[in-house]
C-alpha cells in the first residue's frame, strides 16, 4: 500500500511531541508499505519553525517521505492565531497532497480537525478509502476546558465534526473512551489503536546517573513530568504540591516540556521561592528514555473535567515501559488501566495536597516504587507495544482498502 498521511502536528522522533505517527510510519515502512506524510512547519510544543518556504522535502532512513509545508507560525499567540495556522495549513497541504501519486489510502487524523478537511478532499479526488483518526475529541475538549465559546464558532466545530465522522470509510479510535462518543455522531465503522509506547527505547534498569549529575539531581526522589505545559494539563497543581512538600529537602519536581503556560508556571514558582522545582526544556523522543531513567516516580496529569476521563495519555505509557511508578491525576478510562496493571497511584485531580500525600507515600517506600514500576512494564510490554499495535493498524488499513477495491470492481 502507499499511504498519504495529513497531520500537521506530527512531530519525527529527533523532535519534541509525540512520536506516534512516526513510530506507526517506520513500522509500516519496514513492512514494505509506502508512506508518505505532509507536515506542518511549527512544532506544536515549542512553536518554533522546523522548515523554511513554501515545502520542503525530506525522507528519513526508514524510507518515509515527509513533505514540510507552509504554516501559520503564530502558534502559542492566541486561539485566533491558531486556528489561522490551521486554516494555512489546512490549504496548503491539499495543494501538496494533489503532488502525490498512486496513493492507496489516505489518512487524516484530528487534532487539529481541519486537516481532515484535507485528508476527506484528497481521498475523494483520488477515490481512494479515507480512514479518520480521531486522538482528541474536539471541539468536545475545547469546548469542556473553555477554549472555545463563540456559539457560531462552536456549531460549526460540531458540524465540521460529524460530517467527518459520517464520511470516514473507517473510524480508528485511540482510546476506548470515545467509541461512544464518535458513534453517537454519525462513525459508522470504528476500530480501536490505543496509544501505546516502543518498549524497546526504554532500559528499566538504567538509573540515568548522567543526567542527574547533569542536572543537579543526586540523592534526590525524583518527580518528574515530561509532556506539554498548557491550559489542559493542569500543572498548577503540581507547583502547589511543590510547596506543601518545599521542606522536604530529598523531594524534587522535575517539569519537561514547553507550552503556552510554562512562564506562567516559572513565575508561580519564583514567586513562592520553591527551590524544589525544576523547569527544563523539551526533549526528543530519542532523548526522553535517558530523562524517564532519572526519575523515582512520573506524573500524569490533567484538568479535573469529566471529558479528560476519556483519554488514553501517551506520557503514561512512557512512564510505564520506563518502569516507573505513576501518579496519575485522570481519572476514567486511564485510571482503569493503572490500578488494574498496580502501576501507580492514583490522586484526586485538581487538589495538590492530594499528590503531594501521594508523593511522600512512595518516597518512602522503595520496594513499592519498585513493584509498580515492574507492574506496568509489563501491562505495557503485552497490551501497548506500539509494534504490536502498528501491525493492528496495518490490518485496519489492508482491510479498508481491500473494501474498497472491491466495490470498485463490483461498480464495473
Amino acid at each position: 500500500m502507499h499511504i498519504l498521511l495529513i497531520h500537521q502536528v506530527f512531530a519525527a522522533l529527533g523532535e519534541p511531541g509525540g512520536t506516534r505517527h512516526h513510530e506507526m510510519a517506520r513500522y509500516l515502512a519496514a513492512q514494505g508499505h509506502r508512506v508518505t506524510v505532509i507536515a506542518g512547519q511549527v512544532n506544536y510544543l515549542t512553536g518554533e519553525r522546523t522548515a523554511q518556504g513554501w515545502m520542503r522535502r525530506d525522507t528519513d532512513e526508514s524510507g518515509v517521505v515527509i513533505y514540510r509545508c507552509y504554516t501559520y507560525a503564530a502558534w502559542h499567540r492566541s486561539f485566533f492565531h491558531r486556528v489561522l495556522s490551521f486554516i494555512s495549513f489546512t490549504l496548503s497541504s491539499f495543494f501538496v497532497g494533489l503532488r502525490v501519486r498512486e496513493v492507496d489510502l489516505v489518512w487524516g487524523t484530528s487534532p487539529p480537525i481541519f486537516q481532515g478537511l484535507t485528508a476527506w478532499a484528497l481521498a475523494r479526488l483520488k477515490r481512494k478509502p479515507f480512514l479518520f483518526e480521531v486522538r482528541d475529541l474536539w471541539p468536545y475538549f475545547a469546548i469542556a476546558v473553555g477554549v472555545l465559546r463563540n456559539r457560531f464558532l462552536i456549531l460549526l466545530a460540531r458540524c465540521l465534526e460529524r460530517f467527518l465522522y459520517r464520511c470516514a470509510d473507517r473510524l480508528v479510535i485511540n482510546s476506548p473512551g470515545f467509541e461512544q462518543h464518535v458513534r453517537e455522531r454519525g462513525a459508522r465503522s470504528v476500530a480501536l489503536v490505543p496509544n501505546g509506547v516502543d518498549v524497546s527505547m526504554f532500559d528499566p534498569a538504567d538509573k540515568g546517573t548522567a543526567f542527574r549529575q547533569e542536572h543537579g539531581l543526586e540523592g534526590k526522589f525524583v518527580v518528574m513530568y515530561a509532556g506539554a505545559h498548557g491550559m489542559s494539563n493542569d500543572l498548577g497543581v503540581v507547583i502547589g504540591a511543590a510547596d506543601r512538600l518545599r521542606d522536604q529537602k530529598n523531594v524534587a519536581f522535575v517539569l519537561i516540556g514547553d507550552g503556552k503556560e510554562k512562564s506562567t508556571l516559572m513565575g508561580k514558582t519564583a514567586a513562592l521561592r520553591l527551590s524544589n522545582v525544576y523547569f527544563l526544556p523539551p526533549m526528543s523522543k530519542n532523548n526522553i528514555a535517558e530523562a524517564l531513567a532519572a526519575a523515582d516516580a512520573c506524573i500524569a496529569i490533567l484538568k479535573p473535567i469529566d471529558a479528560y476521563k476519556t483519554t488514553y495519555p501517551n506520557k503514561v505509557f512512557d512512564y510505564m515501559a520506563a518502569g516507573r511508578p505513576i501518579l496519575l491525576a485522570i481519572d476514567g478510562v486511564t485510571r482503569s488501566v493503572v490500578e488494574k496493571a498496580g502501576a501507580g497511584i492514583f490522586v484526586r485531580p485538581g487538589y495538590p495536597q492530594a499528590l503531594a500525600g501521594a508523593v511522600k507515600i512512595l518516597e518512602s517506600d522503595p520496594d513499592l516504587c519498585a513493584r509498580m514500576g515492574k507492574a506496568g512494564r509489563k501491562c505495557a510490554q503485552e497490551h501497548f507495544d506500539r509494534r504490536i499495535l502498528a501491525g493492528k493498524l496495518a490490518a485496519v488499513m489492508a482491510d479498508v482498502v481491500s473494501e474498497t477495491n472491491q466495490v470498485e470492481e463490483e461498480k464495473a
